[in-house]
């Protein structure tokens, strides 16, 4: 992996991290919806594995993102990976994930809170900064965006010189999905696994899945995890990411 080179628009950051592969995040939002955006750049097609909050546009701020006409792969349908969705024209999740105009959004920490069911205490504002002067916090909402294509185990994603398998992993939610680069060792995870505590008690999710997904990414030869949230990591502390989850689910006592 290269040194990451970093240069920062109005609200986008974005990282080169290796040769093909830029890392895009949006700092001054709060660490609970600070997702990531990764563009991977292919011989034939471009890919964007998820799409951030959708607070403010990407083809207007980053307009080389969307140049290509890349296929947008969107990992789990939550707010903070799927708002600017909209603004691709290529498409493709799993069958369970819908981003149909009904769900969950709020900028407000208690109001998002109450969405997802949860008891997080979190800041009335879960960003630092307006995006521009007057900016309707309470409008916010994520614009819907029917999948163009399905994605289920198994398929490829072709970039050309670049080919990503699809792996459906459930737990965080139904419909969670990683892509898996065979051939390089890397893998786009988005919130199956990141190096943070994982969520799996959300109304959606199922600890039971979650546990056989993390055996199963056990078994995986992965060299680097490209995750939904933070920086990338090596395969080493994929593993203990794995053993510290398990250990903690898989004892007696454990609501599963």
């Amino acid at each position: 992996m290269t040194t990451a080179v970093e240069r920062c628009p109005d609200w986008y950051c974005v990282k080169q991290v290796t040769a093909d592969i830029a890392q895009i995040e949006e700092p001054l939002v709060h660490e609970l919806l600070r997702a990531n955006i990764w563009h991977v750049r292919g011989r034939d097609r471009d890919l964007v594995v998820d799409a951030g909050l959708g607070v403010v546009s990407l083809r207007e701020q980053l307009p080389t993102l969307l140049e290509h006409e890349p296929v947008l792969v969107v990992t789990h349908a939550h707010l903070d990976h799927v708002g600017a969705a909209h603004e691709f024209d290529d498409r493709r999740m799993h069958a369970s994930s819908r981003i149909d105009g009904t769900l969950a959004a709020s900028l407000r920490g208690p109001e998002l809170a109450r969405l997802m069911g949860q008891d997080w205490t979190l800041p009335d504002l879960l960003i630092d900064e307006l995006p521009t002067p007057g900016y309707d916090v309470d409008g916010y909402a994520i614009a819907a965006a029917p999948m163009t294509s399905t994605l289920a185990e198994g398929d490829v994603i072709d970039l050309g010189d670049r080919q990503l398998r699809v792996l459906h992993l459930p737990g965080h939610t139904p419909g969670s999905i990683c892509l898996h680069d065979e051939a390089g060792g890397a893998l786009f995870s988005g919130d199956v696994i990141y190096d943070d505590v994982l969520l799996d008690e959300l109304s959606e999710s199922d600890i039971s899945d979650y546990l056989a997904t993390m055996r199963r990414l056990r078994t995986l030869p992965v060299r680097v995890v490209y995750p939904g949230h933070g920086a990338p990591f090596g395969g080493e502390r994929m593993q203990e990411i794995i053993d510290t989850y398990i250990a903690s689910r898989d004892s007696p006592g454990c609501a599963q």
